[in-house]
């Protein structure tokens, strides 16, 4: 009796909508089933209890692999990394120490040790450089070592007023 008041097309309706209920339930039980995130490498927090730190230029070279007693952090894309790990390279005299203790997102970009490139300052990077940038973040830092921290960066226009004098707070 039920099938004569509704009609045909009412009940495809139905069933349509039903089969969507059921396949959503199942999209959302499962991991969702983006086979493009499952590539995407995880972050690695730091598994201690001590939560994520704002660090700032002076504090992050404190840990720049020359204290054998403290870690060694370096910051890319304003994210600090946990390199110690890989003192063998990143430790005192190694290959890579140059980028230890310092935001070496420009010397990544260019797969550059020099000085002037140990800044977070990407202004003028070639597209090349930029997507090699992105690379090394994802594939070697993300996925590797645990991110401890951020940098505290300030922006400040190179116009603006002091807030103070010289010596005075």
């Amino acid at each position: 009796m039920i099938f004569m008041i509704l009609d045909f097309s009412k009940m495809k309706f139905l069933k349509t909508l039903g089969l969507l209920v059921f396949v959503c339930f199942h999209y959302v039980e499962s991991d969702g089933g983006d086979e493009d995130l499952k590539d995407e490498p995880k972050l690695k927090l730091n598994e201690k209890k001590a939560p994520l730190r704002a660090f700032t230029a002076a504090e992050l070279a404190i840990y720049d692999g020359s204290n054998p007693d403290l870690p060694i952090y370096l910051s890319i894309k304003g994210a600090v990394f946990d390199v110690t790990e890989g003192k063998d390279y990143y430790g005192k005299g190694a290959s890579y120490n140059a980028l230890a203790g310092k935001d070496c997102t420009r010397a990544v970009a260019k797969w550059s040790l020099k000085e002037e490139d140990m800044t977070s300052d990407v202004t003028g990077l070639t597209d090349a450089e930029v997507k090699s940038l992105d690379e090394i973040f994802n594939d070697v830092y993300k996925a590797k070592y645990p991110i401890v921290g951020h940098m505290a960066f300030s922006i400040v226009r190179d116009d603006a007023i002091p807030l103070h004098r010289d010596g005075e707070l």
